[in-house]
């Protein structure tokens, strides 16, 4: 049966194509939550939040956004228990391995972020063969956040800007904000235009500290499972409303 799709071509035709966000990166909350309203195991959640991840890579290439980061799992999110942790590491992986066909097809290039070392040895290969195999490709850039925490980012950050002044190739004037953005696991990427967060929670959850500096924030109290491209679509018009002064004021905006 096919789904009747004209209410989210309504809210798609609102969004202005010339004001749109470059890079979104989205806080995927909910799944054990949706899970367990339907009486399931966490474990269930979690695939039916992949099928989201499906829908809104689709939806964000169809409208030519650059960049979607998807904080898929926190340093802290380790100290889970092992067998939800060993069930969603598994479910990652092979998910993505099984999607990359699609991803070339789309044109789709995966990139990652975060602490890999702290993977398991088959579990690291097999997802860096992925990114490997689609970093030819020029559309839409799928970031993964995996095993990834701003305040471990900017500790990482922090421990290569000393390692570069014990050398002598950095003195404490070369120390600028570029510089430190240089050192983020992001340093290629545009800082994210607009950040949203499902399943009502109003927090960052240490996503991003450092390049949220000045985006948008959009809280949603859907599920990650039940984030639909129409609530994405919602969220980007919500974002088109909003005046993005960057520090200056509403008339040096508008001049």
């Amino acid at each position: 049966m096919l789904k009747d799709t004209r209410h989210m071509e309504g809210l798609k035709e609102q969004i202005d194509r010339t004001r749109m966000p470059r890079h979104i990166a989205i806080v995927m909350d909910g799944n054990g939550r949706w899970a367990k309203k339907q009486g399931l195991a966490r474990v269930f959640g979690h695939r039916q939040g992949v099928k989201t991840v499906h829908d809104i890579t689709v939806a964000a290439t169809e409208l030519g956004i650059e960049y979607l980061t998807l904080y898929t799992f926190s340093t802290e999110n380790w100290n889970r228990p092992k067998e939800e942790v060993d069930a969603l590491m598994n479910l990652l992986v092979d998910t993505i391995a099984k999607e990359t066909p699609t991803l070339m097809e789309n044109n789709v290039r995966l990139l990652t972020i975060g602490d890999l070392d702290r993977l398991p040895d088959g579990a690291r290969e097999k997802f860096m063969g992925c990114v490997a195999q689609t970093s030819g490709n020029t559309g839409l850039s799928m970031v993964v956040a995996l095993s990834y925490s701003a305040r471990w980012e900017i500790t990482h950050a922090m421990q290569q800007a000393v390692r570069q002044a014990q050398e002598g190739l950095i003195r404490p004037e070369d120390i600028t904000e570029q510089y430190v953005s240089s050192l983020m696991t992001t340093a290629d990427m545009p800082d994210p235009d607009l950040l949203i967060r499902t399943s009502g929670e109003l927090r960052i959850s240490n996503f991003l500290l450092w390049q949220i500096a000045y985006s948008e924030l959009y809280f949603t109290d859907c599920l990650w499972p039940e984030f639909t491209p129409e609530e994405l679509y919602r969220a980007i018009i919500d974002y088109q409303h909003r005046e993005r002064r960057f520090g200056k004021t509403s008339e040096q905006v508008t001049k």
